[in-house]
Formats: structure tokens, sequence, C-alpha cells
């Protein structure tokens, strides 16, 4: 009786060896593990992992494009045991196919059309992939070329599951011509790695919203310095001289990878804004992190910048699912394309379990009020009022009373 391993080795590896998917770009992993295993406390300080998940095979068309799960039974089953496993993997993972098998027979699952047939072997590596660009909608040989460009992993470390999926999704959409995108990830899942990427795939293939042959001018929107520099100093470097800084009133046209805080470059009661120095058909693509933080509201001297350069395609990155007080950026930018939530960063093992401590400042009980002609870092005078609990970090940030929230 062979075991499932031996099914594998006898039957499953060289069906699939001789459909090509070990023949460079093409390749097989076996038994890759996808999550981390989720943390579970013990006692007060220490902690143990649960098994992480691992899919049996997965079927990669380029080293950064997984097309395919097999998840495989022992010959003395029958291979639709391992059609729900394999289905949750392909659904886990964002794929549109998926294989059970025992060995002998062959189930295909197929995301597109909502089938699930029996199959006489598993198809090769190009069929698959134009079954893919047909039920993506990828018309041009371009096109596909720019969705499977590599990713940048001079770090060494490639994107976690989730991330490809995320950037992936995006670069899809944009490359199908949608032009406001939202990712909704947790804090601490990756968004800046995500966003990286997504510059890297689009800037490395020529990628832009005119078709023409040159790299595409991206900007990087957020709303604090420190959202600007650390992606621009540590996880953009591989863009080298093509990063610029939008600071100090300078205007340069010529870079490829902008970098902006929104008070830099918006309009005011002293001045225009700088952003009208840059044409509104400038950037190809604008993604604005933490957009939740007001950026779309339509009384926004922020959503006049989106407005202004209206031709970009625009994607949106938060880390807050939508509630009341953000509806605002989701009417703007549209419904998440790929969500990952705090609970699946959990259960992944990927972030740690909470325990929640309440902590209510001076200011958040008894409230905040300026002194008169009081400014900010800026040097534009606070607006008159009481501000209560629902009012920072949206209308107004107070440091001490931030620096106090982060225990720093």
């Amino acid at each position: 009786m062979n075991s499932e391993a031996d099914t594998c080795r006898k039957y499953i590896v060289p069906k699939l060896l001789a459909a090509g998917w070990d023949s460079d770009p093409h390749s097989i992993v076996e038994q890759r593990t996808i999550t981390d295993g989720r943390v579970i406390p013990v006692g007060k300080e220490g902690f143990v992992r649960k098994p992480p998940k691992r899919v049996d095979y997965l079927l990669r068309y380029t080293r950064d494009f997984p097309l395919a799960i097999v998840e495989a039974k022992a010959s003395y089953k029958i291979a639709t045991d391992a059609v729900q496993q394999a289905r949750t993997y392909a659904e886990m993972l964002g794929l549109k196919f998926a294989y059970a098998t025992n060995g002998a027979d062959i189930i295909e699952i197929d995301y597109f059309k909502g089938t699930e047939t029996a199959v006489s072997d598993f198809p090769k590596p190009d069929e698959l992939w134009h079954r893919y660009q047909a039920g993506s909608g990828l018309t041009g040989a371009h096109q596909a070329d720019q969705l499977i460009a590599p990713y940048n992993i001079a770090s060494g470390k490639p994107p976690r599951y989730y991330q490809q999926i995320a950037i992936n999704r995006t670069v899809e959409a944009i490359l199908a011509g949608k032009r406001r995108l939202l990712l909704t990830m947790a804090t601490g899942t990756g968004k800046t790695i995500v966003a990286f990427q997504i510059c890297w795939k689009l800037w490395s293939s020529r990628w832009n919203r005119t078709g023409e042959y040159r790299k595409p001018r991206i900007l990087y929107l957020a709303d604090r310095n420190i959202l600007i520099d650390d992606p621009k100093d540590k996880t953009f470097t591989p863009f080298g001289d093509a990063r610029y800084k939008i600071e100090s009133g300078e205007v340069v046209k010529s870079r490829e990878m902008y970098f902006a805080i929104y008070q830099a470059i918006a309009e005011d009661e002293r001045r225009a804004g700088l952003f009208r120095d840059y044409p509104p058909d400038f950037f190809d693509l604008i993604i604005v992190d933490e957009c939740h933080r007001g950026s779309v509201r339509d009384d926004s001297s922020w959503r006049v910048i989106l407005e202004h350069f209206k031709p970009a395609f625009q994607l949106g990155m938060t880390a807050t699912p939508l509630r009341e007080d953000n509806r605002d950026t989701y009417l703007y930018f549209g419904n998440p394309i790929y969500q990952y939530s705090l609970r699946q960063g959990i259960d992944d093992g990927f972030l740690a379990p909470y325990r929640v401590h309440r902590v209510v400042t001076q200011w958040d009980a008894a409230g905040w009020r300026p002194s008169k002609d009081e400014v900010d870092r800026y040097g534009r005078e606070i607006p008159d009022d009481e501000y209560q609990t629902k009012d920072f970090e949206r209308v107004i940030a107070l440091r001490a009373r931030t620096r106090r929230l982060r225990g720093t």
C-alpha cells in the first residue's frame, strides 16, 4: 500500500515533470510553507507555535508568479478526498487553478469557470498561462510580460504569500485600466514592502499610463515625514538616483520615484500649492499611504491634490477597515482589491496575539484647547476650539499624547 509520500514520488512528480513544470523559468516547489504558524502564549513570557500551513506542490510559471497548487492523497484514497484542501489553499493564495490527485486520478478546479473536472494529465505551463491570460482579460503580450516582471529581492526576503497577492492583484488591476485602487492591510503586515514591489514591477517593466517607451513617474504620498523618509531611505533604495523627495519649495521634474508629504505640496492661506507646478498628467501612479487619515474628504485640501492629478492611477493603502469615520476613503478609492486583516495576520503567525491596555491621557480626559495665537510646527495658526478624543490624530495631533500612547 503506497503512502502519500510514495504516491508523490512514484506518480505525481513524474507527471508534473512530463508536463514541463521543472523547465526554466517554470518551477515546482514541494511542501511549500506559506505561514509561520499561530503564536500561542504560554504563561507570562513564553509562547509556542502551531504548525505552519504547507501546500504539497506550488506550480510557478515564473519564480514570482504562481499559477496553481497540487494537493495529494495516498493512492489507496480517492482524488476527491484532496479537493477541499486544494480549494482552501488555492483561495488562501489567491490562485485560479488547483489540482487534487491520488496519483492515478486528477481533478482540476478552475476558478475562472467555477468548475471541477476530471483530467488525464496536468496542463503544460504555457497552456495554463494562456488560460490565465484569457480569464484575466490580459489581451497583449506586453501586458503579460509586465504582470510577471520579477520582484526585487535584493534583501533576500521574498514577499510573503499575502503580500504577493496584493502586489500581483494591484499590478493586474492597473494593467486592466482600473484607475482607483485600495489595499486594506493590517498594521505590521508590510504595506511598504507591497508598495515598493508594485512600483518596482511597473518601473522595471516600463509601464506607464500612456503606453510610451519610458519608465513611469510615481508619487508616494503620506502625511508625516517618517512615513516618507523611512521608505525612501530604506525600502526604496534599489531605485537609486531615481528617487527624489519634494520639499523646501523646490520643483524637480527629472526623476521617476517621487516622495512627498501633503503639507509640503498643499495649498493654504499663505501660498499656492506646490503641486500645481507639476502638470496634471505628470505622474502615472500616485500611492497614498495611510489614506484613511482624512486625505480624501471632500472638504480636505489634500483632496485637491488628488483631483489635480486625476489622470494618474491612484492607489490608496490603509490598515483601517471600512467604518463610519473613513467612509469617504472607501467611496473615493472603491472597495479594496485585497484585504489582509489583523485576525488573518494572527492566525498565520505573522503577527502576535495582543492584550488591550486602556490608556487615558490627560488630553483625552479633559480635552485640549490651544492658547491664543498658538501655531503648529509649520507656523500655521491653530483654530481655536475644544479638541476631544474623536479629534486627535484626525483633526489635530499632539506629539506629547502620541508619544504617551506609544510608550515612548
